[in-house]
């Protein structure tokens, strides 16, 4: 499935309400997971310490950290739309983020992503989008979220 294409501001609205797409499988390996401890410090044993995972966690190995998963989201999101004719961009909030389930290391993940608002506020476009990013394999989702972007479009 290719990119959904969006030229301009009524072309997103007319979006409003349904599914815009699903993004391509990305695996999500230990090198990325470490790389993220030590972009933020976060070095707790469940992501870093793929022996002891083994033995002690109750996922038998490690897994991501939620806000590397959740980090994903603009990538996904620009795995899905190919939005033209915009001077910038910018991530304005994330709301209602639930984690549902764990990533584990080398899972893969996607994103399903629907439009759930958009609003012209004097020329710039705030969209609020529905992404749901779903383990290959799994029932449950690894999390859900309302994710808002402003597009300034030419």
């Amino acid at each position: 499935m290719g990119k959904c294409i969006i030229n301009n501001y009524d072309e997103f609205a007319a979006l409003q309400g349904k599914v815009i797409g699903v993004s391509d499988y990305i695996q999500i390996s230990q090198e990325q997971i470490d790389k993220f401890a030590d972009a933020t410090l976060d070095y707790q044993w469940i992501h870093t310490d793929p022996e002891r995972a083994a033995k002690e966690s109750p996922f038998k190995t490690t897994i991501a950290h939620g806000y590397l998963t959740t980090s994903m989201l603009t990538y996904l999101w620009f795995n899905v739309v190919d939005i033209r004719n915009v001077k910038m961009i910018v991530n304005y909030g994330i709301e209602k983020l639930r984690f549902q389930q764990p990533v584990k290391v080398n899972d893969k993940i996607r994103a399903t992503v629907s439009l759930q608002d958009i609003k012209n506020l004097r020329g710039i476009a705030k969209v609020q989008v529905k992404i749901i990013v779903d383990i290959e394999g799994q029932r449950k989702p690894a999390y859900d979220a309302l994710v808002t972007f402003l597009y300034h479009f030419e």
